[in-house]
């Protein structure tokens, strides 16, 4: 049981998603550990994206497989994924732009049978408590980012799945979004995709590179950044 008990959280295992000639993923191997923040970074056209779809379910791969607190979750629904703990929010902004943020949190609160005070609570966790009654396309970019992820968070998962929490952001929205992250890396696991390496380097426990569909490193920040083979893929060597 001890043994099960230190497994990973998640763990990739030889995925291969091909289109046509063309290897988005080529037998990647990946496990995020329990309670850590780790980065998924690597240059356009790695697979980025199309490894979280594999994870969260959007897509399924040709080989290989994907396993969730132990179980095989390779060809399993994203919806089930979602209810066995794992969610995700997207690259770009996926809010109800019409509804109110109370409103936003309270349909996702409410597809999993919670409740009103549930409901404030995560507005409060996402730093938007002074914004409950305003539309979510009022908001600003950074703050519907910030609802964004509230509407992961209101599935109560054990894993989020991050695509570009930064993208857009000016330099005040992105401070408050690591504020986000670094407090909810204490409480679950995140594994968050990002191009912002200040932030990258920041916030994660381990980082993992990916180039051409393949990991071609893992590790602690500083021992990746210091990676030869990572510098000449990725991050310059200088």
């Amino acid at each position: 049981m001890a043994e099960h008990a230190q497994a990973p959280l998640l763990q990739l295992a030889g995925l291969v998603r091909h289109f046509g000639g063309v290897y988005a993923l080529n037998g990647v191997d990946l496990s995020v550990e329990r309670g850590e923040i780790h980065a998924l970074i690597g240059p356009n056209g790695a697979g980025k994206t199309t490894l979280i779809h594999h994870i969260s379910g959007a897509m399924h791969p040709d080989a290989g497989s994907v396993r969730f607190d132990g179980a095989d979750i390779t060809r399993m629904a994203m919806h089930t994924r979602v209810a066995h703990g794992l969610a995700r929010s997207y690259q770009i902004t996926n809010v109800f732009a019409r509804l109110t943020v109370f409103d936003n949190i309270a349909l996702a609160v409410e597809a999993r049978h919670g409740g009103g005070d549930e409901t404030q609570a995560v507005i409060e966790r996402i730093g938007l408590a002074g914004a409950t009654g305003v539309a979510a396309g009022a908001l600003s970019h950074g703050e519907q980012r910030q609802l964004e992820v509230g509407l992961a968070l209101a599935t109560a998962p054990r894993l989020l799945l991050l695509d570009e929490p930064l993208a857009g952001m000016g330099p005040e929205e992105s401070e408050r979004m690591i504020e986000l992250l670094d407090h909810l890396g204490r409480d679950m696991t995140l594994l968050l995709v990002e191009h912002d390496m200040d932030a990258v380097f920041r916030l994660a426990d381990r980082v993992s590179v990916l180039v051409a569909g393949k990991v071609i490193a893992s590790g602690l920040p500083d021992d990746v950044r210091a990676d030869a083979e990572v510098r000449r893929a990725y991050l310059g060597d200088t």
